[in-house]
């Protein structure tokens, strides 16, 4: 059934909410229902949507709450400790140390409902946010007072506040800012007993020191043992704490009391709760210090010839007020040149780089760029250490560089095959000027296990992701990554480093906490955790643990031990199933392996930006992104579900139905999970064990419909419109009634062009050859583009023929799973077409999914040098003009920027996840318009998707995302080449018409 929450995000749920073989989760799941307002889910789908984070690891919780509020957080963990379970917070779950999953815990998902912004206070550069609030909304909300959060890690655009408190989170900019724990002011938390507290300054002995003190609670407790640690343990405190930018590791006992900008000495708990993960609190609220956005920044990459010569730079680097100093490598440079979404960020870096830092100058500390540029690079350059420099002084050329950087970690794991660069040391930190000497003896260790690594990340701040290529699914592979592990961490204690300046501890490196602290700071840690939470609910065994029963804490086996090498995602018990497949899944490495490609980042859950995932946006539900998706499906091949669930109605209902094919993940999923491709195959399998329906049967043939829809036009058009028509639509097909069909046109783009003749250019005289091809929607329902196509290319010099002895692309076939009516489709197109191109003919597609269709899917439909032959030869329409530049020989009077007036420019979804969306923008600009293009995501129509009575609310939540940015835009009016996006877009309350496509506004030009 489908709902609209009260947010206006839009989701279907029908779950088996408890678990039949087990009374204590039911009773648990019950009783948790009774008291919280949020969400309880404890069904199999939700365990293994929880069971991942971005890490290595995998550990299935009991089941999950949403909380709406304070009260529901103190409900979830009072009734899941009063059945003896613990509770383990979560934000969005791109954690890399393992610290978002715990086995058996109650999930406390705050990433749905606490993400509000509660208060604003400029003047003092304050804010107060729920801790589920995502890090670059609160930017957002922050922009027009000119500040900001200043810790900004990779993931910011899905990562939350609260994952960043429990993280003590960084980024690029600590050389410059330093990470969360610094701008922490305050915390509201609920503790294991479920009382709350509020942990900010309080003068020590001062009357408010005196008066929490002296009352026989647990905030009291909390107190007076964090204040007897500290002063017990002040010179192991002073010893052992490594004295860098970034320490993310243990208690911040270090932290937790120092002097005020009043003179006072105060004790701030909140500065032990940041970092502790989840261990001491839930956090619910945070007062967070704020820092002002400088107004402009610059980037210059520096490259060099080797590693060392890199990390030798960085202290030079330093000494240029700097606000960021980031190291990639050459393996980061291939992986990103070989992929389809970030092969033109790595452009501009020369093939001879081994590795580069890329400084970051800012307004607040340069008032010239240039020169201060031209001063490093004297320095770099000219001496040697650098060959070559790429300069980014416009935003878009910055953004380029750091989306390159920032998708460093997804994009390594990327690596074909089972060994895999694995995050478990990458967070060791160094003082800066160890880190060459630190880097030379690093390889030494990767030599004696007999493997390579690659090298990323903060380098300013001494932290370097190195991760080792192992391969998990083996005993030697895990044995490897522990004993390198113990080599790293004996490495990190001779450079006064610390094992962690980033991800923290988690399931990775909370083993190695009392070799890193000592004997009496590891106890001491204990003492903190005891006094915080006595029976050790709060996430056990992560930060510290037990070492047996004799240590505080209960009498159970609960938080007793820590070891890397348990709870792996991949581990040698790992197995899965490889099925056999209608479409080729050769060059992904094999089904199951696209599956795998999945790393649990979290990409998907982006809101604002790319492609990636639609119905997420819409649902704000972990089972619509591509990573939920991906999780629940590699459950199904590995054996955590039943092998023939992925056949049952709820898996093809819950998981894949709602994937609405728009190929984003293709492009933005940045190891390339694609998740339309899997769909298509899985849905196929379904029907063949469970038939197609009607209303599939109709859509994978709308070529039959359209065309007898335009022999009987205009009486077909009117027919929609009859008293009961679209109650009996929705009725025997599910088609929505609120949709209005497309029209059909009784003369088709073939009848006009044999109507005038053919091409108005002659094959001698012509520059090219052109065949367009009469897709479905252009042919029979809006033949005005495919008319101004024909145009517009002859006016360019190309001769052009509309052929009538193509089938449908197989475009809607292929979406409804129907792989064999769109594989006979692919076969007769690329048996009428291929030979043709071979003989100079270029197939063209005023389409863009039909564009797409033959230019990849047909790839994984057939084999053969003669579709290798069709796919490499057919383009869309804006994409054939501009990457042949015919453009510019068009008759076009006045080419100045906004001769011809503004425009906002949506792209297709699946040109976007090919790499071929960007050619519409620029034909348009040469030809004078002012063009806006819209970051969108699928418009929600996504072919037959919108017209499907149970999904009509969704489709308009996501088409809703794209009317805010079109009326948003200062442009006229709207563009769109796809006749879907056409269509949405003019059904949006404020929409006059149908908006052109591309071409026709090219056309007018003429």
């Amino acid at each position: 059934m489908a709902t609209e929450d009260a947010d206006g995000t839009w989701s279907v749920r029908e779950l088996d909410l408890d678990r039949p073989d087990d009374d204590t989760y039911r009773d648990l799941a019950a009783d948790l229902r009774s008291r919280v307002t949020g969400e309880v889910e404890f069904d199999e789908y939700a365990r293994v949507l929880y069971a991942t984070d971005g890490s290595i690891y995998r550990a299935e919780p009991a089941g999950v709450v949403y909380p709406t509020d304070v009260a529901d957080v103190r409900a979830a963990v009072e009734v899941a400790t009063s059945h003896g379970v613990p509770v383990l917070p979560r934000g969005t779950g791109s954690s890399l140390a393992g610290q978002a999953v715990g086995p058996g815990c109650v999930v406390v998902d705050v990433s749905r409902h606490m993400t509000d912004v509660l208060e604003v206070r400029p003047e003092d550069k304050r804010v107060r946010v729920q801790p589920g609030v995502v890090q670059d909304d609160l930017d957002d909300a922050l922009s027009e007072y000119g500040l900001k959060f200043a810790p900004d890690p990779a993931s910011s655009n899905r990562a939350t506040i609260g994952g960043g408190i429990g993280n003590n989170s960084t980024g690029a900019h600590s050389v410059r800012y330093g990470i969360t724990d610094a701008y922490t002011e305050s915390v509201t938390a609920v503790l294991a007993d479920g009382s709350v507290v509020e942990a900010r300054e309080v003068v020590v002995d001062s009357p408010e020191w005196d008066d929490i003190v002296s009352k026989d609670d647990r905030e009291a407790e909390i107190y007076r043992t964090v204040r007897e640690v500290v002063t017990e343990h002040a010179d192991e405190i002073a010893a052992r704490y490594p004295d860098l930018k970034r320490r993310v590791s243990g208690y911040n006992l270090d932290r937790v009391v120092y002097e005020n900008d009043d003179g006072d000495r105060v004790m701030n708990l909140a500065k032990l709760f940041v970092g502790a993960e989840g261990t001491l609190g839930v956090v619910v609220e945070a007062e967070l210090s704020l820092v002002t956005v400088p107004e402009e920044t610059a980037l210059a990459l520096y490259c060099f010839d080797d590693l060392e010569a890199a990390m030798a730079a960085v202290p030079v680097a330093l000494e240029y007020d700097v606000s960021a100093v980031e190291l990639m490598d050459d393996d980061l440079f291939r992986l990103a040149a070989d992929s389809d979404g970030y092969a033109e960020y790595v452009e501009p870096i020369p093939d001879r780089a081994a590795a580069a830092l890329m400084l970051e100058y800012d307004s607040e500390l340069h008032d010239d760029f240039a020169a201060a540029i031209e001063r490093t690079t004297d320095r770099f350059v000219e001496a040697g250490e650098a060959f070559a420099v790429v300069e980014a002084y416009t935003d878009a050329d910055q953004a380029a560089l750091w989306k390159l950087r920032k998708a460093a970690i997804p994009l390594l794991m990327s690596m074909d095959g089972d060994p895999k660069p694995y995050p478990f040391i990458e967070d060791a930190t160094v003082p800066p000027d160890e880190l060459a000497e630190y880097v030379g003896k690093f390889e030494a260790v990767l030599d004696d296990h007999d493997t390579s690594a690659s090298y990323f990340a903060h380098a300013g701040s001494g932290t370097l992701h190195i991760r080792p290529i192992l391969n998990l699914k083996t005993e030697s592979g895990v044995a490897a990554m522990h004993s390198i592990s113990e080599d790293v961490t004996d490495l990190v204690l001779d450079h006064h480093g610390s094992f962690s300046g980033e991800h923290g501890d988690g399931m990775a490196r909370t083993e190695f906490n009392p070799k890193m602290y000592g004997e009496d700071l590891w106890h001491a840690f204990k003492r903190v955790k005891t006094a915080f939470d006595p029976e050790w609910w709060l996430h056990p065994g992560n930060v510290v643990y037990r070492d047996g029963p004799e240590d505080p804490g209960p009498d159970t086996d609960r938080g007793v031990g820590a070891d890397m090498r348990d709870h792996l995602r991949y581990g040698p018990d790992y197995q899965s199933l490889e099925p056999q497949t209608t479409l080729d899944f050769e060059s992904e490495g094999g089904f199951s392996h696209l599956v795998e490609l999945c790393n649990g980042c979290g990409t998907c859950r982006q809101t604002d930006q790319d492609v990636m995932c639609p119905t997420y946006r819409a649902s704000r539900e972990e089972v619509q992104t591509t990573r939920g998706r991906a999780n629940l499906l590699r459950a199904a091949i590995s054996g955590d579900l039943p092998e023939e669930e992925r056949h049952s109605e709820r898996f093809q209902a819950e998981v894949l139905d709602l994937c609405i094919g728009c190929k984003g993940c293709k492009s933005d999923c940045p190891t390339g999970v694609d998740m339309a491709k899997l769909k298509a195959e899985l849905t196929h399998q379904h029907h063949q064990e469970a038939g197609v329906g009607l209303r599939e049967r109709l859509f994978a043939n709308i070529d039959t419909v359209s065309r007898l829809g335009s022999a009987l036009a205009p009486l077909s058009n009117w027919a929609t419109e009859l008293p009961g028509a679209r109650r009996l639509m929705q009725t025997l097909l599910g088609i929505a009634p609120e949709r209005d069909l497309p029209p059909f046109r009784r003369e088709t783009l073939q009848d006009w062009m044999r109507a005038r003749g053919g091409s108005t250019v002659s094959r001698a005289d012509a520059a090219r050859r052109v065949l367009l091809f009469p897709d479905t929607y252009t042919n029979y329902s809006y033949p005005a583009a495919g008319k101004a196509a024909v145009e517009t290319l002859e006016a360019a010099g190309c001769h052009v023929a509309v052929p009538d002895d193509t089938a449908p692309s197989g475009r809607a076939a292929f979406s409804t799973g129907l792989l064999d009516r769109a594989r006979e489709r692919a076969r007769a197109n690329t048996d009428a077409l291929a030979d043709r191109i071979a003989d100079g003919w270029d197939v063209v597609f005023v389409e863009p999914s039909d564009a797409v269709m033959v230019q990849d899917e047909y790839r994984d439909l057939l084999d053969g040098p003669a579709v290798e032959r069709l796919a490499d030869g057919a383009y869309g329409v804006m994409e054939y003009l501009d990457t042949y530049r015919l453009d510019e020989d068009l008759p076009v009077a006045d080419r100045s920027h906004g001769a011809a007036g503004a425009v906002s420019y949506h792209g297709h979804c699946n040109q976007k996840g090919v790499n071929a969306d960007h050619h519409a923008v620029g034909v348009m600009r040469r030809v004078g318009y002012a063009v806006d293009p819209l970051d969108t995501t699928c418009c929600g129509m996504a072919g037959s998707f919108g017209y499907h009575d149970e999904h009509y609310d969704l489709s308009q939540t996501i088409g809703g995302l794209l009317f805010e940015k079109v009326a948003d835009s200062d442009a006229d009016r709207v563009v769109a080449p796809g006749g879907s996006c056409r269509s949405q877009l003019g059904d949006r309350p404020d929409a006059d018409d149908v908006p052109p496509h591309p071409i026709e506004v090219v056309a007018e030009r003429l």
